[in-house]
This record gives C-alpha cells, structure tokens and sequence, in this order.
C-alpha cells in the first residue's frame, strides 16, 4: 500500500517549471526510504522532460525532518546563484526550508517558491499556506484494511500491490519568479 510518489514528485515539479523555474532545488527525504527515491526520481523526470539538466547541487538531504532541514535549506538558498524554488520531499521539510528562507530575510514565494508533499495538517497553516502534493492519508488507511481482511480470506494474492494516486494542492507559497 502506497501513495503515487513518482507522480507526486512529477506533478510539484511541473508546477514549478510551469510556473517559469528553471532552477529548482530538492529538499531530499531518507535514502533509505522507496517513497523518498520515488520522489526524487519524479523530480528529476519532470527537469529532463522540460529540457533542464540536474544540477547536483541544488540537491540537499533533509531527512523528512523539519530540523534537519534548516542546514540544508540555509545552504541552498546561500548560494550565489540559488535556486528560485525548491521542492522539499515531504511539508516537514519544506516548512523547515521556509523558516530558513525567512530567516534569511527572503520572501515565499515572492525570493523563491516551496513546495512539499504529504499535505500534512500543518502546511494548510502555514504563513503563507504551503503548496503540497497530497497523499490520500484517510484513503490508504481504509484501503489497507481492505486488503488485509482479503487477504486473510485468501481472495486475493499476497504479492497484492495497491498504489494511490496523488494530487496537486496550490496554496500560497508557490508563483512565478521575478
């Protein structure tokens, strides 16, 4: 049971480009984690659909933990040639990225855009609102039930994979670059 994360990375990252981003950053999750390489993956599709390298060094490991966002986020956006969005690969990181970015004195999304991914309750409340690729939280779960009582029953094949799809959720920190 799983969200849709090569589509959910695809879709924060064409909003970006479409938007007019050519360089974007990426706020990276745990290596460890197939959602976290999934995402990624979809990010850099999405750059090389649009015709735009990858330029390793927009991305950043965050560890899906606001915390240990901020040192990364403080290193991207430092740099001289920073990027004008980033994409984080959860909201914990990117609301880490934001809280860096205004501590730097930086607008979002008006210095750069962020955007995250889970949709958690928090990124509905951030200041601005944070842009999120939302995973069917609610849905999952009934889903997963669903499909452990199948498969107790035997009506369906233990090797049984269900992947729910993800959707773009537009809020506030995301817009065109000056």
């Amino acid at each position: 049971m799983e969200s849709d994360n090569l589509t959910g990375g695809l879709l924060a990252t064409r909003h970006l480009i479409e938007l007019g981003h050519r360089r974007i950053g990426f706020m990276a999750g745990r290596p460890d984690l197939e959602s976290s390489r999934l995402r990624e993956a979809g990010y850099r599709q999405a750059l090389c659909e649009a015709g735009i390298e990858v330029d390793p060094s927009l991305v950043r490991m965050s560890d899906y933990r606001r915390d240990a966002a901020h040192q990364p986020a403080i290193e991207l956006l430092s740099r001289p040639d920073r990027p004008t969005a980033v994409f984080a690969g959860n909201d914990l990181s990117a609301i880490g990225t934001m809280e860096a970015a205004q501590e730097m004195g930086l607008d979002v999304p008006g210095d750069v855009s962020v955007i995250g991914f889970d949709d958690i309750p928090e990124a509905a409340r951030t200041t601005p609102a944070l842009s999120t690729v939302r995973q069917p939280i609610q849905q999952m779960g009934s889903a997963a039930v669903e499909l452990l009582i199948a498969l107790m029953d035997g009506r369906i094949p233990e090797t049984t994979h269900v992947r729910l799809p993800t959707s773009l959720v537009i809020r506030g920190t995301t817009a065109p670059p000056r």
